[in-house]
Parts: structure tokens; sequence; C-alpha cells
């Protein structure tokens, strides 16, 4: 082959290879221009602009069903950072002395979620308890000082309203059609971080993790939505939504050992929200009836009942007394819906007001039965609770007065329902050392010491000895358990 044999071979070649390599980077242009690449299928595209407001929006392609852009965009505007100040109150000590005349202030901060364009702001009680001083930030950066609405410590929620118009606010959506494994987010301002999201799961549903009830606070409510969304300290109050954007929860609380997130959080479920939001704001409180039952969870134990709620005692006069439901009974349906758990009934009934109707389904001795009922206010159960008639017993005192704290005997309706026999019930309580220890009217007495009481003659005797100080056990009306140190 001679020199020009072999440079047009060559250069027969290149053509080639050029050729192939145009062919290719056509394909791929056109393979890009025509699907996302990756086999998502059908997408969803999002515009999102970033710092230069001069640029195009760009598209982003998010597999359907996981768009955590649109739903951040609708939130983030309506959550707010709010920041509470109480003044700190002076005291005798030489170092407050030195600072007479300034005042000082403590400072907590949390968020909180507009639900109205005219300012109305859902936030948690924790967030504003105390405050002598509200300011709220919002999104666009304006601060303004808030007014408390009302609060309900029962659910640690509060209503609170800044003087603006036409503000970003978010829907409420509904929490009983969440489903557990359905993605959400959770949006708040940890550790003073506005504006921050996160994305995690529905852990559980109507979970109770003894948070709010205590022995000071016997009506707490405690049906949580459960998530590994990561929560921190300044999100409470905050917002969770589904990947639509509508509010299902107010976050309240992290299960923790070191105070900061160690997997699960907990919101209190829209539903209840907006229930309570309602009523602080048509009657600056919540409007709650009761059942008139103190319940536990029936798992099997003194019930064959495996799920359900079992009615421990009955209050007399109560709701559910009237209704004919007994101890035993366990209650395993509210208005048609399921209850498995005590969680999900207080939730039921907490969304109801004194005065409504509601059908309850439970089971007797295995048979399965239903009764309606009409709520009642809490202040009358308790009244009905402490009806203590007075005894006319000959020979007997029909009280007896010591310390600031007046004592009676037990009546048969109480006898009954704490399904005692004996003992003595403080009827009425004034300053002294009766008061100082805690102890509350209605709280029935079975102990002083290690001795028994078994009626008022016999407490007074035993009371008439005591020079120093010693305690007392007992129960309160509703079955509450409790024990006092008096100081003689």
């Amino acid at each position: 082959m001679n020199k020009k044999q072999v440079f047009l071979a060559m250069l027969a070649s290149s053509l080639i290879g050029g050729l192939i390599v145009l062919i290719g980077i056509s394909f791929i242009t056109g393979a890009d221009n025509g699907s996302n690449g990756f086999g998502y299928g059908k997408g969803n595209a999002v515009p999102t602009s970033f710092a230069n407001a001069d640029e195009a929006p760009r598209n982003y392609i998010v597999p359907e069903g996981v768009n955590f852009i649109s739903a951040s965009r609708k939130i983030v505007p309506a959550v707010v950072h709010i920041t509470n100040r109480a003044e700190i109150k002076a005291n005798s000590s030489r170092w407050s002395r030195m600072f007479r005349g300034e005042s000082r202030f403590r400072q907590s901060t949390g968020s909180g979620v507009l639900i109205s364009g005219d300012g109305y702001i859902v936030t948690n009680y924790h967030v504003v308890e105390g405050a002598d001083e509200l300011e709220v930030r919002l999104d666009d950066n304006r601060r303004l000082p808030a007014e408390l609405v009302g609060t309900d410590q029962d659910t640690d929620l509060a209503l609170i309203r800044v003087k603006a118009k036409d503000l970003p606010f978010v829907e409420f959506g509904n929490s009983d059609e969440v489903e557990i494994g359905e993605w959400v987010l959770a949006v708040g301002n940890p550790f003073d971080l506005n504006n921050t999201v996160t994305a995690g799961i529905i852990s559980a549903k109507a979970r109770n993790i003894n948070l709010i009830t205590s022995a000071e606070n016997r009506y707490g409510i405690e049906s949580f939505l459960q998530t590994d969304a990561v929560v921190n300290r300044g999100n409470s109050g905050g917002a969770l939504v589904n990947l639509k954007g509508d509010l299902i929860g107010i976050n309240t609380a992290i299960a923790t050992n070191t105070g900061t997130f160690s997997g699960y959080s907990f919101a209190v479920p829209s539903i209840l929200v907006k229930k309570v939001m309602d009523d602080l704001l048509e009657f600056g409180e919540v409007q709650r009836g009761l059942l008139g039952v103190t319940i536990r969870d029936a798992d099997g134990v003194g019930t064959e009942e495996l799920t359900g709620v079992r009615i421990v005692s009955v209050s007399p006069g109560g709701a559910a007394d009237k209704a004919g439901l007994k101890e035993e009974d366990v209650i395993v349906g509210v208005d048609g819906k399921q209850v498995k758990t005590t969680s999900q009934l207080q939730e039921l009934i907490a969304r109801r007001r004194p005065g409504d109707n509601v059908e309850i389904d439970y089971k007797r001795n295995g048979n399965e039965k239903g009764t309606s009922l009409q709520l009642q206010k809490k202040e009358a159960l308790v009244v009905v609770n402490n009806e203590v008639p007075e005894l006319e017993m000959e020979g007997i005192p029909l009280t007896y007065e010591i310390n600031g704290a007046t004592f009676k005997d037990l009546n048969p309706q109480i006898k009954k329902f704490l399904s005692i026999q004996e003992g003595v019930q403080l009827d009425k309580l004034t300053d002294g050392a009766w008061k100082d220890s805690g102890v509350r009217e209605g709280f029935v007495i079975t102990k002083v010491g290690d001795e028994d009481i078994k009626d008022l003659e016999q407490f007074q005797k035993i009371l008439d000895t005591k020079t120093k100080d010693f305690f007392i056990m007992g129960k309160y009306p509703d079955g509450e358990k409790e024990y006092y140190r008096i100081a003689w």
C-alpha cells in the first residue's frame, strides 16, 4: 500500500469515528429531554428559584407522593417564632438588693402556627406559660407583640394573637385519616434555628407518654401522634403537616434521656387542636365533657377482653352511672369509632362538649351492649363526688376541726364508690398544717401512720395524741391514691 492509500484510509477512519460520536451525543440528549433517566416514571415538576431573583426557576422532578418541596413552601410562611419573657421576681438577697430598680427577665423561645389570616396562632401551653411579654417573629422577620387569648393545660395547648392582617396561614387537616407509615414534615425553630423543616413518618397513633397527666392534673389528655421526624427544644408549638401541607398536629414533646432528639417526637392531633382552639376563641376556656369513670386499658388483666377500656369505677350520679354503665364493663366504641386504648377514648371524649350525647359500645361479661349518655361538666362531677351528707348518729360528733381542717365521717355513697368500709373525709380546708401539706378538700383518710382509721371518733382520739409530724394515707373521690406528711 502506497502513502496515498494509507492517508485515505486514516481519513476515512477518522470520519467514521466522528460520525459515531455525533450520533451518540444526539441519542443521549434526546433521552434527557424525554425522561428523568432514573426510571421513576411519572413525576411532579416543581419550579424552584434560588438566591438570584433574576434567574428563571429550575424544574426538579420529584417522585409522585414524596413532594417535600411543595408542602414546605406551603407551611413555612405560616410557622412563627415565639419569645416568652417573664420578669424575675425580686427577693431579699443581698445580690438582688444591689440591682433593685432594674427589671430582670428570663427568656425562652418556641414555635407557633398561624391558623387565620388575622393573626390567631396556636402553640403549646408550656411555650407561653408564665409570660409577662410575648413576642412573635413572622417568616418575613416582622416582630409583633402578642396577646394571650386562652390556654388549656389538659392538652398543653394555647391560643395567642398578633394584630396584623392578610397573614399566611395553614389549613387544618384530618388527623383521623393519618396512617402509620405516612410521610410527614415537622416545622419549627429548634435551638433558635428559624424555619427548620424535618421529615419522617407516622410511627404510632394515640400514644400516651404520661407527660401531661399528673397528681396535679388528673384530667390531662394524651393521644399523641408519634413520629420519627427530628424535633428538638424550640420546636414546641410548631407544625406537623402531611405532604399536602395540611396541619395534622402540633409538635409538643420528644422521648429523650439527653434533652435532645433521640428518635421519636409527639404531636397533639389536629382534630383535638381545632376543638380546643374553637372553644378558646368562643368561650375563653375549654368546654370539656366527662364520662364520670375511672379507666384503664383492658389488656386481659382483670377481664377477658384483650383490647378496649375497662371501667374500674363509676362516679355516683355521673354520666356513665346514669347510662347504666358499671364497674368491669369494657368500652369498645364511641359514636361508631372503635376504641382499643384509654388514650383513644380520652381523645374521642375530649372532642365533645358538656351536654353532648354520645353513643357508647361496651362489653359486659363478654356480651356486646350499647347505651347513650350525656356528657357532664367537670364541676358537676366534682360536686357529685364530694357530696357527703351529714350523718346524724347519736353520740358521734358530726364534724371534727383541727389546725385549719374540718373532717366528716364517710357516707355510704363514698364507701361504695371507693370500695372501702372505713375512714374519714376532709370536708373544709383553711390555712394551717393540713393545707401546708398539699392535701385537698375531699380527701378520704384511711390510715394515720400505721393505724387504720375506722371512723371520726377514733380519728379524733388518734390525732389528740399526736405531738410531732406524721403521715396520712388515703384516696380522693376519683380513686387517686396519695399520702401526705403533716407537719404538726
